[in-house]
């Protein structure tokens, strides 16, 4: 059997080295394309979300459908475009929203909701009786905090464009009451039938930032806070 040569050996050395980073640096690519930490800043999602909690963002899945009744998502906040907010989705384009103080009403339907604690039930909006029906691509959204959130009781419906992902994830800190798969709500919302058909247009591109990290790394988060944006590995929503 012939002996390699030092030269050989060296060269394929330094080609395993270039593959290995190559492929790292498409995996980092993909994974932030699909996928992005957040730091919970707030209590507005409360008792869902905790505040200073880190979560884990699917942006890739409203690619390929529309956001369903009860998901939380991240948006661009319309009152704030330089901030981002999470709140839970109420109503989709088409559905017929009333809000009467506690209330909350969808296509004729009184939600039941499970996911609301009563010791965080109100409105502090309760002077803006809300009766709508929702135009195409937008959507009402309420935090789980009704006393304690500014969301579209305050500022109106969502555009579509704004969304970027769904909460997914609580993964850190370990050992809350809440850690883990984001639960499943949708049979708080099973008797709403649909009135109109949610559009199906795809929300806004999603281009990878400087900012942004491996969805993995343990020191990634966002969530913008209303109270004056910070930077880290990314930004911070506001809860």
């Amino acid at each position: 059997m012939k002996a390699e040569h030092p030269f050989e050996r060296k060269h394929r050395f330094v080609r395993e080295v270039i593959e290995t980073v190559a492929l790292v640096g498409l995996m980092f690519i993909i994974i932030n394309l699909a996928v992005q930490n957040y730091d919970v800043d707030g209590h507005s999602m409360e008792p869902s979300l905790h505040d200073t909690e880190r979560i884990m963002v699917d942006k890739l899945s409203y690619r390929f459908h529309a956001p369903a009744r009860g998901d939380i998502i991240v948006f661009i906040a319309p009152p704030q475009p330089d901030k981002n907010y999470v709140k839970r989705v109420i109503g989709l384009p088409g559905d017929e929203i009333t809000v009467d103080n506690t209330r909350v009403t969808v296509n004729g339907v009184t939600l039941q909701e499970t996911y609301v604690s009563p010791a965080n039930q109100g409105n502090p909006y309760a002077s803006k009786h809300i009766h709508l029906v929702l135009p195409p691509d937008r959507y009402f959204v309420l935090g789980d905090n009704r006393y304690g959130s500014s969301d579209s009781r305050d500022w109106g419906t969502l555009p579509r464009d704004n969304i970027i992902g769904r909460a997914v994830l609580v993964y850190w800190p370990f050992g809350q009451d809440n850690d883990g798969f984001v639960p499943d709500v949708s049979s708080v919302f099973a008797q709403v039938h649909t009135r109109g058909q949610a559009s199906s247009s795809p929300s806004r591109g999603l281009p990878v930032s400087d900012d942004l990290a491996l969805c993995l790394m343990p020191g990634v988060f966002l969530f913008g806070k209303r109270r004056g944006r910070r930077h880290n590995a990314c930004d911070r929503l506001a809860a």
